[in-house]
């Protein structure tokens, strides 16, 4: 993890340790109905202030908790038109593949690039700290990944373009 990221990661984790007292909590609306609050929204005294984590303005997490479940959204470094599309596809395939990921959702909150939604059954099926880890490695590996992708395809197009302008040689 890069010096600069660092500080960025600590309160997103610390925050989500936070965050993560969830417990079973009934609808007040629907008998016999357990659903995400932060989801359905129906009881707005259960849900709580969100809280907004940024980096810069291209790098955000937005954290939205209520008594039973959160919401975490994750606005990706773009800083310009390469990394966009990168992050579009890389996106598109994670959420396409949602069902394999028990916390993924499969649309993100507006304005956000992916999201997850943690429920009071995921916090008792799972350790806490382990779906932070994740939550806190997935942000780090999407970052680096994109880097990669994004260098990868500079170098494609460095040799295609070599390749291309070699003939006229």
């Amino acid at each position: 993890m890069s010096n600069t990221l660092r500080p960025y990661l600590t309160a997103v984790r610390s925050t989500l340790t936070a965050a993560m007292c969830v417990e079973n909590f009934s609808s007040q609306v629907v008998e016999r109905h357990n659903k995400p609050e932060i989801e359905a929204g129906t009881s707005k005294e259960v849900i709580m202030n969100p809280l907004m984590i940024s980096r810069n303005e291209n790098e955000q997490v937005l954290i939205e908790t209520s008594v039973n479940s959160v919401r975490i959204s994750i606005k990706i470094k773009q800083a310009d038109d390469l990394e966009t599309i990168l992050c579009h596809k890389f996106s598109r395939f994670m959420m396409m593949r949602a069902d394999n990921f028990v916390i993924l959702r499969r649309k993100p909150v507006d304005g956000y690039d992916i999201s997850f939604l943690i429920t009071n059954t995921h916090t008792e099926q799972m350790y806490k700290h382990k779906l932070v880890d994740f939550i806190v490695h997935f942000m780090e590996a999407v970052d680096r990944e994109i880097s990669e992708m994004k260098l990868s395809v500079n170098k494609r197009a460095r040799t295609v373009a070599e390749s291309y302008l070699g003939q006229f040689m």
